[in-house]
């Protein structure tokens, strides 16, 4: 890889990481209910990505499920969780995403496995069960249960990618529309006072919007998927470990997340998990969204 690309790559890192810190300030500290943020995200990456809906694809209904599940469906689960969760524990998470893409794929793909990649998913979540079993901020709780959740949606949707014939920049433009027409209901009959944070604090909402929206999910999205058209998957996947990493280090600084012994201790068993699940050969499923399972 040229300097440059390692550049981008480590760019996109940040703004993941980021990404973390700014929805917890947008579903927390500005208090804008986590299914209407969803929506509001999802409607600009469909407006700015809207020339892409034509033609339609082939099976629309799958495009539009597999959507919603690495789109807004697992991201609104994820925003749920960053109610009561922090982003350094959201991040160790988060982890269990890469074990569980394999693991759907043996279920649904008829994916085969070695004891490499068998120690790999153990590991895994041998980690992040060891860091949420710690007296601290770790501790399980239904914020981080959320986000568990979210990844294990985002996981389910990442197999399924493999059956669609469709580029991933189209694929976020109807995961956009998906999100909307199925979260946007969710949000008016669940949640209230809808426009009351976006009043109050209309600024700071729509900074973190087009944070979310054009910076993480247009931007550094399709810079990922550019790379892994240049670049050797084996090369490209393995550098988005660094983003777990970055999310407990931003979450420390920026939001004052405490990061005790275990957080470490566990988040690193799991990364060393993530990371043998990622450099070894599969043949049965797009490995791109093994750690990256959100759109």
């Amino acid at each position: 890889m040229t300097a440059r690309a390692i550049a981008v790559m480590m760019l996109c890192n940040i703004v993941w990481a980021l990404n973390v810190v700014v929805s917890k300030v947008a579903v927390d500290d500005l208090a804008v209910p986590p299914l209407f943020y969803a929506v509001l995200r999802s409607l600009i990456v469909a407006i700015a990505l809207a020339p892409l809906l034509w033609p339609l694809p082939e099976k629309l209904w799958k495009v539009l499920l597999v959507g919603l599940a690495i789109g807004g469906g697992s991201f609104a689960l994820f925003f749920m969780g960053l109610k009561t969760a922090s982003p350094s524990a959201s991040g160790v998470v988060s982890l269990t995403g890469a074990p569980m893409t394999v693991l759907f794929a043996i279920i649904f793909l008829g994916e085969r496995i070695r004891w490499k990649r068998g120690l790999g998913i153990g590991l895994s979540f041998g980690g992040v069960f060891f860091a949420m079993t710690g007296s601290s901020q770790m501790e399980a709780s239904s914020g981080l249960l959320l986000v568990f959740v979210s990844a294990v949606i985002g996981a389910l949707g990442a197999v399924f990618v493999k059956k669609l014939n469709i580029s991933s920049i189209r694929l976020q433009a109807w995961a956009a529309v998906a999100s909307i027409a199925v979260l946007g209901p969710l949000s008016m009959l669940f949640e209230h006072d809808l426009m009351a944070p976006v009043i109050a604090a209309p600024w700071e909402v729509a900074a973190c919007l087009f944070f979310a929206a054009v910076i993480v999910s247009i931007g550094a999205h399709t810079a990922y998927f550019q790379m892994l058209q240049r670049y050797d998957t084996n090369v490209i996947v393995p550098l988005t470990l660094f983003t777990p990493i970055l999310t407990i280090a931003f979450g420390a600084w920026l939001t004052g997340d405490t990061i005790g012994g275990r957080l470490i201790v566990g988040g690193a068993i799991a990364l060393v998990g993530v990371a043998i699940i990622v450099v070894r050969p599969s043949e049965t499923f797009t490995r791109r969204f093994l750690v990256k399972l959100r759109l």
